[in-house]
């Protein structure tokens, strides 16, 4: 039936309908599966990770729930974790106190810092894993930016150099991939070169080169200690979310200066700019799955507003679909199991 007129639909076009049924491919489950346009398996994700001072500790991130700070101790029991379930790799973020925090971030730079005894110590218990550390100075500046400041201003040029030293330290603690988090300009070009000259050059480099000044980072900054700490905010060099085009430069220069690997931040609020930069340039591409779209997810399923298995799946699956090659998640985990089982 015509059923905007109430008419009979005519011969010719109620035969091309019974011809065209887009519904038959999604009838049963086997078939979905077969027309499956996007896949997404363990091997895409990597699992952020923080460390804290201390032995045997957990310290729960109360705005992330599951999420909790170990130990050095408890990071190589997560290490063996992350291997059974056949993650690729973790990804190290530190939780620094204020007495060891300085306006030039020192601490970035000593090679006996959490970061390098985490990178040792999963080399010594899972020596398959990929270790991926964040190169900013955030963790470890008195003020929480990023780089160094002169007044009110965060300074590119001697930031990078403090950038290179604590690259260097994490590279010769073990660590696989450099991931600078920081936006300073020209930072992978000085960091690709220290790299290669001090003999790491099989040590790749993953360019947060997208970062945006994003208000869901809110609890990844509790959970490394920067929020009390940070003094202003982070506009002057993180990009503008309003802007694409500017993402994508920044993504060409990265790329130009020998970036392995590219990184959208945050995720899913941004899939557009995933999609821009994979179709535009082709290389490897990943996104994050940020501390405040885990919170929300999170914060919703245990209130009873959504299924939180499902739309974890869902949201997950939204990066494939717009092109990334992986995604940095702390539902990781899960997601291995939930995958695993099927």
């Amino acid at each position: 039936m015509d059923l905007e007129a109430g008419r009979p639909i005519a011969p010719d076009m109620a035969q091309i309908l019974k011809g065209r049924r887009m519904r038959r491919n999604r009838r049963t489950d086997w078939s979905r599966r077969l027309v499956r346009e996007n896949t997404l398996t363990v091997d895409d994700l990597i699992w952020p990770v923080f460390l804290t001072e201390g032995e045997g500790r957990r310290d729960p991130v109360p705005s992330m729930p599951g999420v909790f700070r170990l130990s050095v101790d408890e990071l190589g029991a997560a290490a063996e974790e992350a291997a059974e379930l056949q993650i690729p790799a973790i990804a190290l973020f530190p939780y620094t106190g204020p007495d060891k925090r300085d306006a030039q971030g020192s601490e970035a730079a000593n090679p006996d810092n959490l970061i390098c005894q985490g990178c040792r110590e999963i080399a010594r218990r899972v020596p398959s894993l990929g270790i991926m550390t964040d190169v900013a100075l955030d963790p470890y500046t008195s003020h929480g930016h990023d780089g160094l400041m002169v007044g009110d201003e965060i300074v590119n040029d001697a930031t990078i150099a403090q950038l290179v030293n604590q690259a260097i330290v994490q590279a010769e603690a073990g660590c696989h991939i450099i991931a600078p988090s920081d936006m300073m300009d020209g930072r992978i070009g000085a960091i690709r070169a220290a790299l290669d000259r001090a003999g790491h050059e099989h040590v790749q480099i993953m360019a947060y080169a997208a970062k945006f000044a994003s208000a869901f980072y809110g609890p990844f900054r509790d959970a490394v200690g920067a929020t009390a700490a940070l003094k202003g905010d982070k506009r002057t060099y993180q990009l503008d979310p309003a802007n694409a085009l500017e993402a994508l430069r920044e993504v060409e220069l990265d790329l130009a200066e020998a970036a392995d690997m590219i990184m959208v931040k945050p995720g899913l609020p941004y899939l557009d700019i995933v999609y821009r930069v994979k179709e535009r340039f082709g290389a490897p591409t990943f996104a994050y799955m940020v501390s405040g779209e885990y919170a929300m997810i999170e914060a919703a399923a245990a209130n009873g507003w959504l299924d939180g298995e499902r739309v974890m799946m869902e949201a997950h699956m939204a990066f494939k679909r717009a092109g990334a090659d992986g995604i940095l998640t702390y539902h990781a985990p899960r997601l291995a199991r939930r995958l695993a089982a099927g």
